[in-house]
């Protein structure tokens, strides 16, 4: 299952210009985070849809199984710093 996945997880989905921005964006932190296509992976998409209000919105991160739709590397930082106190994200 979509939810079940550890850490920090991108949902995103290829020609996304938010997508595009924030996985950029993550490249230049030291966090670590798995990237899912949910064009790729039915269960990802049905997993977004279902914290989306029935809508494939990307990005959608997760961070330690909290979703949030498309956050700004700021929030997702700050997600992880919260969850991980000493993070170095």
């Amino acid at each position: 299952m979509a939810e079940d996945r550890a850490g920090v997880v991108v949902y995103w989905r290829p020609g996304c210009p938010y997508c595009m921005k924030l996985r950029l964006r993550l490249r230049f932190t030291k966090l670590e985070y798995t990237e899912v296509n949910i064009w790729r992976d039915p269960e990802a998409a049905a997993f977004v849809r279902s914290v989306a209000d029935g809508n494939e919105t990307v990005p959608t991160v997760t961070v330690g199984g909290k979703a949030m739709v498309n956050p700004s590397k700021r929030q997702v930082v700050e997600a992880v710093r919260a969850q991980t106190p000493g993070a170095d994200a």
